[in-house]
């Protein structure tokens, strides 16, 4: 079964503590998103979006996708303080590459 984006709350968003739901299991995760060196553009944009945040995301969602349903789903995961780090955005990553075509971004300037 494909993984959907779930319905996060705006409570949700304000207090994220559901990555047990909303994050794949590390086993789950394929290996190439779960090595920290991957450079690919969706770890990129993960990278970018967790330390950065962003100014700007322009999304191309897959068919079938709600991207703003989509969206609140990876704010969910990253505003997560219990998952470590290479979990969530390894979990990220994968979660955008399935939901997305295509993802253009502006880092917020700082």
């Amino acid at each position: 079964m494909a993984i959907m984006p779930q319905e996060v709350s705006d409570l949700d968003l304000f207090f994220p503590t559901r990555y047990r739901e909303l994050l794949p299991r590390w086993e789950e995760i394929p290996e190439e998103y779960r090595d920290m060196n991957n450079r690919s553009k969706w770890m990129r944009l993960i990278s970018d979006w967790f330390y950065a945040g962003l100014s700007r995301l322009d999304v191309k969602p897959k068919d079938g996708i709600d991207p703003r349903k989509a969206i609140r789903h990876i704010k969910a995961i990253l505003g997560d303080f219990g998952p470590k780090h290479e979990h969530k955005f390894a979990g990220c990553a994968y979660l955008m590459s399935l939901w997305f075509e295509e993802a253009q971004w502006e880092k917020a300037k700082g």
